[in-house]
């Protein structure tokens, strides 16, 4: 069932909810692993790390629903759910128990790497069918990248 009508060609529809689909699983499951690390982050850098997190998490949550609410105006239904997230993410797992300081910035910043590639190619596959998208998908992309940069000093 078709409720919202989009203005874009079905090929470009199709391309466009792709690339907003795949955003919406990277950015859901980016949230919950932030948050999972979150959770078990321990070691001397605790506390500077467990808010880092959380901003990772806030980030994520926010343009997660921007992408969402993009994909229904166009009249494609966006999935969040569980078993969706973990078939189509992109971020490796993340170890049972308690999670070294250190090794939380490096599942993190591995975690992002992964998230902007494929953010970028989002952003090259939806320059010439929907401009709109591609601005949505570049701005996530500035905030996520300013994410990666900020923990790869940690681990410098």
């Amino acid at each position: 069932m078709t409720v919202v009508k989009s203005s874009l060609s079905d090929a470009d529809l199709k391309t466009v909810g792709n690339a907003l689909q795949g955003a919406l699983v990277d950015l859901v499951d980016l949230a919950l692993v932030a948050k999972q690390v979150h959770w078990n982050v321990v070691g001397p850098r605790f506390r500077s790390v467990h808010l880092q997190l959380d901003d990772v998490v806030a980030t994520a949550r926010t343009h997660s629903d921007t992408v969402a609410e993009r994909a229904s105006a166009i009249g494609v239904n966006p999935d969040g759910r569980a078993a969706t997230v973990a078939s189509g993410s992109a971020i490796g797992s993340v170890p049972e128990g308690w999670i070294k300081d250190t090794d939380a910035v490096r599942i993190l910043v591995d975690a992002l790497a992964a998230v902007v590639t494929r953010m970028r190619e989002r952003i090259d596959v939806t320059e010439e069918p929907d401009p709109v998208t591609q601005d949505i998908l570049i701005g996530l992309t500035a905030d996520l990248e300013k994410h990666a940069w900020m923990f790869q000093a940690e681990s410098a």
